[in-house]
């Protein structure tokens, strides 16, 4: 049914467990890859910034509920290291509804202001039919993101992690496909990405659904488990609020720095676009190791095993941070031919842009992964409010540099770039110290 990890060697159960994570994040991202690709592709550059601004405001949007799921997961894992598992189906039943009301919230609100949105953003002016042809469609898969996620979340807090894989490996196929029936051969533009993410989100969230259904029924809330809990639901929402809190912080100022980068013009945003992209290819492994990393701290938590949480934390720093050193090396050597799968060779100024953007930012991958470390250590621990400490720290520093460096006319859009590492090591040097200096009072404490 799951995997536990409070016992046997922990740079294996790490990797094994963190492994189908991996993959299916990375097979989340190619929803957005293959419309971004086959968009850029076949209707041109002026479809790939809309479709890039849109993905910007989207995974804002969704970071919440993300955020939610994934702080009620750390609940979720916590009490079953603790063997607490009636607690365990209580909490499951208050956080699907307090969730489920969150995300109802969210997908009315990005209809009514859907308007708003596009000022915001600062479109560029002919990309803006295209982007609220993108938005309108899109906003329909929002509640199916939740439900998915949902699922998954209690899925990954009792180990098992290879059976969200295979509903998102489907998806992302039905995605590719649909993509292609829809642009290549209906003519269907921006609302045929859209439609086709869509479909792919409705039949991930109903395919999990049913297995849960049938396959992990004994973890679901029986009659005797609905009921309201004061106690658990706060304890889902201080770690859920605290998390959503987290990632939307993270992904505003990514919004606010899409904004800027918009501001100097549509080659620059065409840009953006696609190198958002690879960066979600070359370091969401690293996030979601991280992720994986705080479902061990969870577990090993709630069963007391403090010394197993600092060997794991020493072990998982060095996995982390010989991947990232990998993966800048590949998209340092790698990054024009990577900007040509999404942009087409004709379009010189954006694929200089996107070079310029991955040989400066793509170099410090290391940061992001130890960031992602941290934000999983803590998150695992129940503290996340040092995770949004720590991203304040990143993308505060992040955004008003941006602002100030690109102001400079010798820096100008590199500004913004050189940027992303400087708040990067900020908030890692914050994280690492704080740890270093409360690990007694973090986990040592727990015996």
């Amino acid at each position: 049914m799951g995997k536990n990890l409070i016992d046997g060697k922990i740079g294996e159960s790490l990797i094994i467990f963190s492994l189908p994570m991996i993959l299916g994040n990375m097979l989340q991202q190619l929803y957005n890859v293959a419309d971004t690709l086959i968009v850029g592709k076949t209707i041109g550059a002026t479809a790939l910034s809309a479709v890039g601004s849109s993905y910007a405001l989207m995974v804002l949007l969704t970071s919440i509920i993300l955020g939610l799921c994934m702080g009620s997961s750390v609940v979720f894992s916590q009490l079953y290291g603790a063997k607490k598992i009636d607690d365990m189906k209580t909490s499951i039943f208050n956080s699907f509804l307090f969730i489920l009301f969150v995300s109802i919230a969210i997908n009315l609100i990005s209809f009514l202001l859907l308007e708003k949105f596009i000022i915001w953003l600062n479109i560029p002016d002919k990309a803006v039919e295209f982007t609220r042809e993108y938005l309108k469609v899109i906003f329909i898969g929002i509640t199916f993101v939740y439900i998915y996620n949902f699922l998954a979340s209690i899925l990954r807090s009792i180990g098992n992690t290879i059976v969200p894989l295979i509903f998102l490996a489907l998806s992302a196929i039905t995605n590719i496909i649909l993509d292609i029936v829809f642009i290549v051969y209906f003519d269907m533009g921006v609302s045929g990405a859209a439609w086709a993410t869509v479909i792919s989100q409705i039949i991930s969230a109903l395919s999990i659904t049913l297995y849960s259904f049938f396959k992990i029924k004994q973890l679901f809330p029986s009659k005797k488990h609905m009921y309201y809990s004061k106690t658990l639901l706060n304890l889902i929402v201080n770690n859920s609020i605290l998390t959503a809190i987290q990632q939307s912080i993270m992904n505003l100022g990514i919004l606010m720095v899409q904004g800027l980068v918009n501001s100097f013009g549509f080659a620059a945003s065409a840009a953006f676009a696609a190198v958002v992209k690879i960066d979600a290819f070359a370091y969401m492994p690293a996030q979601d190791f991280g992720n994986a990393f705080s479902t061990f701290v969870a577990q090993n938590y709630g069963a007391k095993k403090s010394d197993r949480i600092d060997a794991g934390f020493k072990i998982a720093m060095k996995i982390s941070v010989l991947f990232c050193l990998l993966s800048s090396a590949c998209v340092y050597v790698f990054a024009k031919p990577l900007m040509l799968m999404f942009v087409k060779a004709e379009e010189i100024e954006i694929i200089n842009i996107g070079i310029q953007y991955l040989h400066i930012e793509g170099l410090f991958y290391v940061g992001i992964g130890i960031l992602f470390l941290l934000y999983g250590l803590y998150r695992g621990l129940g503290k996340s409010m040092m995770s949004i400490i720590l991203t304040v720290i990143s993308l505060g520093s992040r955004v008003a540099l941006a602002y100030t460096l690109s102001s400079i006319p010798a820096l100008n859009m590199n500004g913004i770039w050189y940027s992303v590492p400087i708040g990067w090591a900020l908030a890692d040097v914050f994280g690492l110290w704080l740890y270093h200096k409360k690990k007694d009072d973090l986990i040592n404490n727990l015996n």
